[in-house]
């Protein structure tokens, strides 16, 4: 978890103001440390301390746009080659050779459970000061709840029992009473508790441009839902029926409020267009990035770059870009446009391989030196209409799934399911309804840092080990396939988290 010391006073210092109804929450302020017992006096005291959560989700040690090393390395989409840098440490995620004495694990765990804490005070502060208006303090709170469910799903995922800390910890006694893990059940009862008061709550279920990157209603229902999907599908089967229409309820809920027919109407390029994400109505929830900003901007289209390519920016770069697995590459259907759009052969003598070319800003405004306007899509509406797909397949209504999934693969241009599915090679590869979708998703929302998710979702620990070995090692490069074992179903706990308490943070099995 977090030093100790940190617990002590509220991290003010990357703290970002912002107005009622403005994005200027993009602009720093820098007060010194204060005692949180001294900090909350008045209701914009509690906002700047909501927006130094939702600053701490810019973080790319957290879940930010530069996160994927933690969930799409981790998977079968991406990866590296060099196994030297950095003592080979990154190289550990998707070489499924992962140390509990990793650092960027560390990282990693440190990063969410400060999003958390930051989220906690807010929800202890805005207790203790008067409101102009009821339904501000009720607001303020669904948003935090949202952050701090948010990454305690992150958390759950990943490594299953996990500490639950729902409160400041000021002491030392305090942290200590808490570093044990919490079965994951109970973590799955919190998150639910704090999304269902965001759906409850007064939100607006649409966000205004202004205030793009602030938490709406619909984005507490879609993530209500992939959580009930979640449980259904991976905890004890008992409540699985009870949560598979919990999780059609909160995705039906999140469809219904979008602002447009089917999904053929908004083109896939639009999703990512930089000048378009104001008014992008798939958008559900971002991180925003400040175009040509050198704090705020985003760096994942020049950081996605390959040598001698100029699609994604307009900064020169030396390396490979952002790797894509010939197993991705291999998947697309023939006519996709969103292979296209998504990836690229660089032809460079140190390359000679596809590289990411989904985020893009190579507009003069970014310019040389690569400060995008980029936002980091974290819930958007082909993900709801997915889940609505696989969800109504789980309930046995394949008709609606499928009505569901041809949303999708028509703004592809591909044929719809039932044709696709007369095509022998097609069949072959997706003989089943949930391997298509299964296919769909990793496709339709690669590099979105959802498909380690997906995976954990569709398979057990012991059909997730059969689905990688059946592929072909020479699609993965320097990582071996024959690695990957049941352990890898959720990541080691930190070694130092775990020294702290070897009895309470007790080590995942296999490692």
């Amino acid at each position: 978890m977090i030093s100790k010391s940190s617990f002590r006073y509220m991290p003010l210092l990357t703290l970002l103001l912002l107005g009622s109804c403005s994005q200027d929450f993009l602009i720093e302020t820098n007060p010194n440390a204060i005692a949180t017992s001294d900090y909350y006096k008045t209701e914009n005291d509690v906002l700047l301390a909501l927006n130094g959560a939702y600053n701490a989700l810019r973080d790319n040690s957290g879940i930010a746009e530069g996160s994927g090393l933690y969930s799409e390395e981790r998977s079968d989409n991406t990866g590296r080659n060099d196994n030297q840098s950095n003592a080979g440490e990154p190289f550990q995620f998707n070489a499924f050779a992962l140390l509990p004495s990793n650092s960027y694990l560390q990282t990693h765990w440190t990063s969410l459970y400060q999003i958390i804490t930051r989220a906690n005070y807010v929800l202890a502060g805005s207790e203790k000061v008067t409101y102009a208006k009821t339904d501000t303090k009720a607001q303020y709170q669904a948003e935090a709840k949202f952050i701090r469910a948010l990454i305690y799903f992150q958390l759950v995922r990943k490594w299953g029992d996990v500490p639950l800390v729902t409160k400041p910890l000021t002491t030392v006694d305090e942290v200590t009473a808490n570093t044990f893990r919490e079965k994951k059940e109970k973590v799955y009862a919190q998150i639910v508790a704090d999304l269902t008061d965001v759906v409850n709550s007064s939100l607006p279920d649409v966000r205004v441009a202004a205030d793009k990157g602030r938490v709406s209603k619909v984005a507490g229902n879609a993530l209500l839902g992939q959580v009930y999907l979640t449980m259904a599908t991976t905890l004890d089967q008992a409540n699985r029926a009870t949560n598979l229409a919990q999780a059609k309820t909160y995705l039906t809920y999140a469809y219904s409020k979008r602002t447009f027919g089917t999904l053929k109407e908004i083109p896939y390029t639009d999703v990512f267009d930089v000048t378009k994400k104001t008014t992008n109505p798939e958008a559900i929830f971002q991180i925003v990035y400040k175009q040509g900003d050198i704090n705020y901007s985003s760096s994942i289209a020049a950081n996605n770059q390959a040598q001698g390519e100029t699609i994604n920016s307009l900064k020169t770069t030396t390396g490979v870009g952002g790797n894509v697995t010939p197993d991705l590459v291999k998947d697309y259907e023939d006519g996709d446009v969103r292979k296209d759009y998504s990836i690229k052969y660089a032809n460079a003598a140190v390359v000679k391989d596809y590289f990411i070319t989904k985020f893009r800003d190579a507009s003069s405004a970014a310019g040389t030196s690569g400060y995008g306007g980029n936002d980091w899509l974290l819930i958007r509406y082909a993900d709801v209409i997915l889940m609505l797909a696989e969800v109504n397949m789980y309930l046995g209504d394949e008709a609606t799934a499928i009505g569901f999934l041809d949303q999708v693969r028509e703004r592809a241009k591909l044929p719809l399911y039932n044709v696709a599915k007369t095509n022998p090679a097609y069949s072959a590869k997706y003989p089943t309804l949930k391997l298509a979708i299964l296919h769909e998703r990793r496709v339709e929302l690669a590099f979105e840092n959802q498909r380690w998710f997906d995976l954990l979702r569709f398979f057990t620990p012991d059909e997730l080990v059969t689905y990688f070995k059946s592929k072909s090692q020479a699609d993965f490069g320097a990582a071996q396939l024959s690695n990957f074992g049941t352990k890898d179903y959720y990541y080691p706990i930190p070694f130092n988290e775990y020294k702290l308490n070897p009895s309470g943070m007790y080590q995942n099995l296999g490692y």
